[in-house]
C-alpha cells in the first residue's frame, strides 16, 4: 500500500486523522492555557512566542476539519482536544509553579514562635495585631514563590493547625523589598529542627 492509498483510505480517515486533530488540538489548547497564565503572571515576554505555535497548530488543526466536514469523528475529536488541552495545560502549570504569591495568615493564637521560625526559614514575614469577629487577633502576611508553597503552609499548620489562611496571585512584586531566603535544603533542615524542638 502506497502512501496516496493510506491517506485516502477509511483507517486514515477515521483514526489517524481524529486522532491526529485530537492531539494537535491538546497542544494548540495546552499552549493558549499557559500563554494566558503566563500573561497574568507578567510574563510579557514568553507569551507572544507561545501564541505563535498556538496559533500556527490550530490552524493545522482546522484545515483539516474544513476539508473533512462529512467526517464526525473529526469534530468529536476536536472536541475532545479542547478540553483535554485545558485540564493538560493548568497540570503543566501548576508543575512549573511560575510566579509568587501573597499568603495571609489570621490566627488567635500568639505567633511569635511563628514569626521566629518563618524569618529563621529565611522567609519575609509581616505581622500585625487586628481585631476579628471573635475578639484580638493575629495578622501575618508573606510573598512567597509558587514552588514554596506546600513547605510554607506545612510550617503554619506545625506550628498552629487551626489557623486561618488565604493564598492569592501576586502580579508584581518589588525584588529590594524581600531579603534573601535560604536554600530548600536548609529550610527543610530548619523544619525538621522545629518538629523535634515541639516534641521535647
Amino acid at each position: 500500500m502506497d502512501l496516496f492509498s493510506f491517506l485516502n483510505g477509511s483507517i486514515y480517515t477515521w483514526l489517524v486523522l481524529p486522532v491526529l486533530i485530537f492531539l494537535a488540538r491538546v497542544m494548540d489548547v495546552s499552549l493558549g492555557t499557559i500563554r494566558i497564565i503566563f500573561i497574568s503572571r507578567d510574563l510579557r515576554y514568553l507569551a507572544p512566542v507561545i501564541g505563535f505555535f498556538e496559533i500556527l497548530i490550530w490552524l493545522l488543526a482546522i484545515r483539516e476539519i474544513m476539508q473533512n466536514l462529512n467526517n464526525p469523528a473529526c469534530f468529536i475529536a476536536y472536541a475532545l482536544g479542547f478540553s483535554s488541552g485545558i485540564f493538560v495545560g493548568m497540570y503543566i502549570e501548576n508543575r512549573l509553579s511560575i510566579g509568587r504569591v501573597i499568603i495571609r495568615i489570621i490566627t488567635k493564637v500568639e505567633a511569635d514562635e511563628l514569626v521566629n521560625f518563618l524569618k529563621t526559614a529565611g522567609y519575609g514575614i509581616t505581622a500585625i495585631d487586628a481585631h476579628g469577629a471573635t475578639g484580638p487577633v493575629n495578622v501575618l502576611f508573606s510573598i512567597v514563590e509558587r514552588h514554596d508553597i506546600d513547605s510554607f503552609v506545612g510550617i503554619i499548620k506545625k506550628f498552629n493547625p487551626n489557623a486561618f489562611y488565604s493564598i492569592e496571585d501576586v502580579r508584581f512584586v518589588s525584588e529590594s523589598v524581600f531579603p534573601f531566603r535560604t536554600p530548600v535544603s536548609r529550610r527543610k533542615y530548619l523544619g525538621m529542627q522545629g518538629i523535634f524542638r515541639k516534641s521535647k
